[in-house]
């Protein structure tokens, strides 16, 4: 109380600075959140949350409680593969010689995810990082969406997905897939004790939850002829499972099982088989020779025992009758009897789930205010997002400001060769959505310019957030000059200024001066999209503050961390709106 007084007195002793009572508002809360997690009695430790592997002993059988199987059969797997002493590895048409770039997820754990270490990992990546070694070269991991990911591997962003993707004939028209690495059950996941007892009590009015684009998203809408709620991600249509926005959450039966909590009312209630086949990786279809040699090198993988070990290590259950990994010559994994570890570990899943239920209240604490989440996100929240968000930012702003005055001049020009091409820009650029324009300039000039940038999508997608400020700024350049009084112009001329003279230093000037705050809106506008550039693909050292607190959300299940990203959002954007306040204020009155 003693702090907040002060803190109060000092800043009622001047007008000007109440302006940043916001932000201390927010620095308390961050100092806040950030004792509360110093001296929090948590019990995890270093460990990677989420995506830690959960190992042998978390082993489950294979489900009983099976809905009618609408597994497809296995049209695809290969009968054998080349040997690997046959692949000629510089020969693969990768996108950069001796290295795969992968595009991938971090919010699917066990099978994707992000871990303490700022790695990409998981069985599906684990399992490739295996594979690259056998064939002698290395793998990038980049971040991406799982809605654009098989598009970013057909457009030549990336050389595999690697996301736990169920193969359909669909998706074959788009991409071409290895052999299957893993099989595919989903699961349905409901609260405890509610109407919904399996996937027959699912109905139009049933609010059901699915990642967009997966083969869940598939099920819901042409096998159960439901229209389903679309998350961008696992953790957010969990998180939204748990607060009571959806009834029920179709899933991945692995993101399932690692992310379905007792204590938070919800259980998975029933489960099926994917309806179309395995889950492999993706590859250009184009590119023959790299599935030839991913599935040469899973094949090598199996027969030495790595694929047993990742795969028990992080994905530990039964195999389905009649299905094993790899071609149909690749040997049989020795695994351990699954179903015996899990029988033996039955008796303290049973004990699990008599946890109680937490209250509402206490909820909704613990998923957006957990100090512990919070502190461990904080410093890669400085670190990494912080920079990355002021560099997209600042480029983007940059751009935008240029072209869009360019654009103003041109849109008051007295020449309709200048004035209508503006005029068709802005009314573009305008009415495009701002991740078309991101993924249009991202995946169709990424590959013609990836000698220069060097994959790096921070240059191209600063250059589609400047192409769509540029619309809205010239548009703020435009009204402020036409708001100057024609008379300015003419005292101008009067007193033998040219009219590009009289533009220059009187008219333009005049103008940026009295848009200043609309001006300032839009950079802030940029600042918050700069999270857009998630769907070209980041790498770790590449995330923007939106893309590391999504990682950590998805490696703890807590929403802290997208709360604490937010936070330094306002840090960024509330000092801005007052600075610009200010300054236009003194212009305004005359003062320097």
């Amino acid at each position: 109380m003693t702090v907040l007084s002060s803190a109060r007195r000092h800043l009622s002793s001047s007008p000007s600075r109440r302006l940043w009572l916001p932000l201390l508002i927010v620095v308390l809360l961050i100092g806040a959140l950030t004792a509360c997690g110093s001296s929090s009695d948590s019990s995890d430790g270093d460990d990677a949350g989420l995506c830690a592997p959960p190992g042998v002993n978390s082993a489950s059988a294979a489900p009983t409680n099976l809905a009618k199987s609408a597994q497809a059969p296995d049209k695809f797997t290969t009968a054998n593969v080349t040997p690997l002493d046959q692949i000629n590895t510089s020969d693969l048409g990768l996108i950069n010689n001796g290295k795969i770039i992968v595009g991938t997820l971090g919010d699917a754990p066990p099978s994707i995810c992000v871990n303490n270490d700022k790695q990409y990992t998981g069985m599906d990546n684990e399992m490739l990082r295996a594979m690259a070694d056998k064939l002698g070269l290395q793998v990038e991991f980049v971040g991406t969406e799982f809605s654009g990911l098989l598009a970013q591997v057909a457009g030549g962003r990336f050389d595999v997905g690697s996301s736990s993707i169920t193969t359909t004939d669909e998706r074959r028209n788009t991409v071409a897939f290895t052999n299957g690495y893993d099989f595919g059950y989903f699961s349905l996941a409901a609260k405890v004790g509610g109407p919904i007892k399996g996937f027959g009590d699912l109905s139009a009015s049933t609010r059901i939850g699915v990642v967009q684009g997966t083969v869940q998203d598939d099920y819901v809408v042409n096998t159960l002829n439901l229209n389903p709620v679309k998350f961008p991600d696992y953790a957010t249509a969990y998180a939204n499972l748990k607060s009571g926005q959806i009834d029920a959450w179709v899933a991945p039966s692995q993101q399932a099982e690692g992310t379905v909590q007792p204590s938070d009312g919800i259980g998975i209630l029933e489960n099926t088989f994917s309806i179309n086949n395995f889950t492999a990786w993706a590859v250009n279809k184009g590119n023959p020779k790299l599935v030839e040699a991913l599935n040469s090198a899973l094949d090598a993988i199996i027969a030495d025992g790595t694929w047993a070990k990742l795969y028990q290590d992080w994905a530990p259950r039964t195999l389905p009758a009649g299905w094993k990994p790899g071609s149909k010559a690749a040997p049989a994994p020795k695994l351990p009897d699954f179903e015996a570890i899990a029988k033996a570990n039955e008796g303290n899943k049973e004990q699990a789930q008599e946890v109680a239920p937490k209250g509402t209240l206490a909820q909704l604490g613990e998923t957006f205010f957990n100090g512990e989440a919070f502190r461990k996100a904080i410093p890669d929240l400085f670190t990494t997002g912080l920079p990355n968000t002021l560099k997209i930012a600042l480029t983007s702003g940059i751009i935008g400001t240029v072209l869009g005055m360019l654009l103003a001049v041109a849109g008051i020009s007295r020449t309709r060769w200048l004035r209508w091409p503006a005029r068709v820009y802005t009314d573009i650029f305008r009415g495009l959505p701002a991740v078309v324009v991101i993924l249009m300039v991202g995946l169709g000039f990424g590959p013609v310019v990836q000698n220069l940038t060097g994959g790096n999508p921070f240059w191209l997608g600063s250059i589609a957030l400047g192409l769509l400020a540029a619309a809205y700024i010239g548009e703020i350049f435009r009204s402020g000059i036409q708001s100057v009084e024609a008379g300015q112009m003419e005292a101008s001329r009067a007193l033998g200024f040219s009219y590009s003279s009289s533009m220059n230093l009187v008219i333009i000037p005049q103008g940026v001066r009295r848009v200043l705050p609309a001006l300032m809106n839009q950079f802030i506008v940029l600042i918050k999209d700069s999270s857009l550039i998630y769907f070209l693909g980041l790498t770790v050292l590449q995330r923007d503050l939106f893309a590391v607190g999504k990682d950590f959300n998805a490696g703890s299940g807590n929403l802290t961390p997208l709360l604490a990203a937010g936070l330094l959002y306002l840090i960024l954007t509330v000092p801005l709106t007052h600075l610009v306040n200010y300054i236009d204020k003194r212009l305004r009155v005359g003062k320097a």
